[in-house]
């Protein structure tokens, strides 16, 4: 077998070019030509720095995150939902409320026959012995909570604590027992708070003409008389809109007094 001889490159003088050098092979000197897979010269000048961008004259400027104006929370309105017993008081609460209404409901039993009459018409079983609480957001810059009261006569010393602080009142009536909303007139008379009489239409129709309702109560014409049903949405946030136009009204009045 023959042997394979490397190639007889020249030796280089004593510390003169490597003989195996690119510059002894192919006849070049350092740094003469491109690096290989360069296909032009090098930058001579670094890249600039990174400089976030500045915003246009005259473009609106986007405030930062952190100094956004907060949105102004609504304001508070306190309502009292008031009337006889088993008129509807609880119910109305709990039909526009957007929360679950806090209810303080206790089982009726014998030792209340003869003392609290619902009526005939009514299956009620239980009754309020201390307040019902809901709220309902108007729009953004309003707010109702409403306090429902007891009905019954024994709890009356509980109106005057939540009736401080209220800007108005809804007297719920049923038609067919008017005697039961006397009570709860005379006090809101007496306190000087506006209210609105509202007739609960019970199975949607009335026992009285609103005419004959005004008349048996001997409210003024300068108070509402307004028929909703208390199990509708819709009709129980229309009443509560009289009562915010009457207390706006009276604020009004007495703003320029």
């Amino acid at each position: 077998m023959d042997s394979v001889r490397s190639p007889e490159w020249p030796v280089a003088p004593l510390g003169g070019l490597a003989a195996n050098s690119a510059a002894a092979r192919y006849g070049t000197s350092p740094g003469a030509g491109p690096a290989a897979g360069r296909t032009g010269p090098p930058p001579t000048d670094p890249p600039p720095p990174y400089r976030p961008p500045t915003a246009t004259p005259g473009a609106a400027s986007t405030p930062d995150p952190v100094d956004r104006p907060r949105a102004t929370p609504p304001i508070p309105v306190k309502i009292l939902v008031a009337g006889g017993f088993g008129v509807g008081k609880t119910t109305t609460v709990g039909a526009i409320s957007e929360i679950a209404p806090l209810t303080t409901e206790a089982e009726m039993t014998s030792a209340g026959i003869g003392v609290d009459d619902p009526g005939v018409r009514s299956a009620k079983t239980t009754t309020t012995v201390a307040m019902d609480f809901g709220c309902v957001t108007i729009d953004r810059s309003l707010k109702l909570y409403l306090f429902g009261t007891p009905g019954q006569a024994r709890f009356g010393f509980m109106w005057d604590d939540l009736a401080r602080g209220a800007l108005g009142a809804l007297v719920v009536v049923d038609s067919a027992r008017l005697d039961e909303c006397y009570p709860a007139i005379d006090f809101f008379e007496r306190a000087g708070l506006p209210f609105v009489v509202g007739v609960n239409a019970f199975d949607g129709r009335l026992a009285l003409e609103l005419g004959e309702i005004r008349w048996a109560l001997a409210i003024g014409d300068h108070v509402p008389l307004v028929q909703f049903d208390a199990r509708d949405r819709l009709s129980v946030r229309d009443a509560l809109l009289v009562v915010l136009d009457r207390a706006l009204e009276r604020a009004t009045r007495d703003r320029r007094a």
